[in-house]
């Protein structure tokens, strides 16, 4: 689906990266991002959030934690980040970003909380007929949200600030647009329950399908705080419908591995496809190695089995005569790098027609080790074995 959007509307991304990994820039198994086109997406998102007096937290989950990535959005204007576990807020710390919001949806575990200092706390609330992602379920009362506020005040070194849910707003394939989940009306009446308590001031955190185009919404529902994560990259499933301000910004970056029986078998790793917009059909680019986007087939991809690891996916070649191992193939769809065994890569330059990598990390946010020092470990001869089979 993001692949059509970006051959619309971000080529470059797609001619630059085939043109780095050709040139071994860039490897397999990997998420480009285009930092140039990120930092204005920021930059609309932090504007637009200015006019209404929205704080932003920027959630880098979705790609990697990406240290490039994290320094963009900061000089962008987006200067904190939310942690949607500690390992997140770590990470977004080392890349330079802010602490907004930590506890997104995962709770700190017990040893690992922090004490010795005052923390505003929001409570996570529920009310019958809001909607959750299963696993995701779980919060205060709403009806008792008066009374939660005084009991979290009563905690040493704790005090009340606000509430939260989500998702509070989601994409509607009906509307064809992203509306507000019965959550958000929740977090209104807690709000309006807690000033009627003498509480003069309620954050109202509101994370779900952020994107500039919804923050005018939010922002007359009361809205103080919004956590953009794949409005940064334009990647929200309302982006694939309409032409929003954001661009799109990442791709997915692989490598034929061999051909058998009339398919190339693909290097996977990061083939985690976000499972929010459904696990439709899936296409790819194959560039032949030394050439160009004219160059490239269009082919249906068969991913591998939500149950399956993904080692490989099948890209149908039947019209692509001249496909060969080391072909480079760019996929188009919504990441959550996170989760995966990926890398993520930052791209630079791609407007002024000199596109370089800033840096590779690895899904966690960290440097992966590097060939060298794989080809330097321990074994007879300082021989890394390799398996070889035929192409």
């Amino acid at each position: 689906m993001f692949l059509d959007l970006l051959r619309r509307r971000n080529p470059g991304l797609l001619a630059a990266a085939a043109h780095l990994h050709d040139s071994g820039d860039l490897p397999a198994n990997c998420y480009a991002l285009d930092l140039d086109m990120v930092a204005a997406n920021a930059a609309a998102i932090r504007r637009e959030a200015d006019r209404f007096g929205l704080s932003v937290y920027a959630m880098t989950k979705q790609v990697g934690r990406n240290p490039d990535f994290c320094r963009t959005v900061r000089d962008a204007g987006i200067t904190e980040a939310v942690g949607v576990d500690l390992q997140c807020a770590l990470a977004d710390r080392q890349g330079g970003l802010g602490i907004g919001h930590l506890g997104h949806l995962v709770q700190i575990p017990r040893h690992e909380a922090a004490a010795g200092r005052e923390q505003a706390l929001l409570a996570r609330i529920a009310a019958p007929g809001d909607r959750f992602y299963r696993g995701h379920e779980g919060g205060w009362a709403a009806d008792e949200i008066v009374a939660v506020a005084d009991r979290l005040d009563a905690l040493p070194g704790a005090r009340f600030a606000g509430v939260t849910s989500f998702p509070t707003q989601l994409f509607d394939t009906a509307a064809g647009r992203v509306v507000p989940t019965p959550n958000l009306g929740t977090l209104q009446r807690a709000a309006a329950a807690l000033r009627a308590a003498g509480r003069s001031h309620v954050e109202i955190n509101a994370p779900g399908t952020t994107s500039t185009a919804i923050l005018a919404t939010l922002a007359e529902a009361g809205v103080t705080q919004v956590e953009p994560g794949h409005g940064l990259t334009g990647t929200t499933p309302w982006h694939a419908v309409t032409d929003l301000v954001e661009e799109p910004a990442v791709l997915y970056v692989s490598e034929v591995s061999h051909l058998w029986d009339g398919r190339a078998y693909v290097f996977g790793g990061g083939l985690y496809v976000d499972p929010v917009l459904g696990l439709g059909g899936t296409r790819a680019l194959i560039v032949p190695r030394g050439g160009g986007l004219d160059d490239a087939y269009l082919v249906d991809v068969e991913m591998p089995a939500p149950e399956a690891i993904d080692y490989y996916a099948m890209a149908d070649v039947s019209a692509a005569p001249g496909c060969a191992p080391g072909d480079t193939v760019l996929f188009g769809f919504r990441p959550q790098a996170f989760v995966t065994r990926a890398l993520t890569a930052g791209v630079t330059g791609i407007r002024s027609g000199a596109p370089a990598v800033a840096g590779v990390y690895a899904a966690d946010g960290s440097a992966p080790i590097g060939l060298d020092d794989i080809a330097a470990g321990d074994g007879p001869g300082n021989q890394a074995a390799r398996s070889a089979g035929r192409a």
